[in-house]
């Protein structure tokens, strides 16, 4: 009769298995949760470096343009063209040209810019 009185609670083992059978999968789900989340996070980098590269050669080459064709196509195109349309129209028609290219390359860059900015923020914009 004692025992009816005061019974002892029986642990039920497959309640214990499964429940540490949860706590272990929810231990794998975080641990592959990390490991994706530091994929993504690497895989964003990689991005980000990429872009960066393009957007600093692009500029590089910008500038180049804008200068090295300064300072050739200036002198050769003035000579040649003050002959046809005078001095102040071989100006325009060279400032002009220049102007135009170096334009060109700061609009892709600045573009480029904008599209690794959205893809790292996890915008929209992205290709």
């Amino acid at each position: 009769m004692a025992d009816i009185e005061n019974p002892v609670p029986v642990m039920d083992e497959a309640k214990v298995s499964s429940v540490g059978d949860a706590i272990r999968a929810l231990i794998e789900d975080g641990q592959t949760l990390l490991e994706a989340e530091i994929a993504y996070r690497k895989a964003q980098a990689v991005f980000g470096l990429g872009e960066a590269k393009v957007i600093a050669l692009l500029l590089v080459l910008g500038l180049a343009f804008g200068f090295f064709t300064l300072l050739a196509l200036v002198v050769g195109l003035l000579l040649a063209l003050a002959f046809y349309v005078g001095v102040w129209g071989a100006l325009a028609i060279v400032g002009g040209s220049l102007l135009a290219l170096t334009a060109l390359c700061l609009f892709m860059a600045v573009k480029r810019m904008d599209n690794a900015k959205a893809g790292l923020l996890g915008g929209d914009e992205a290709p």
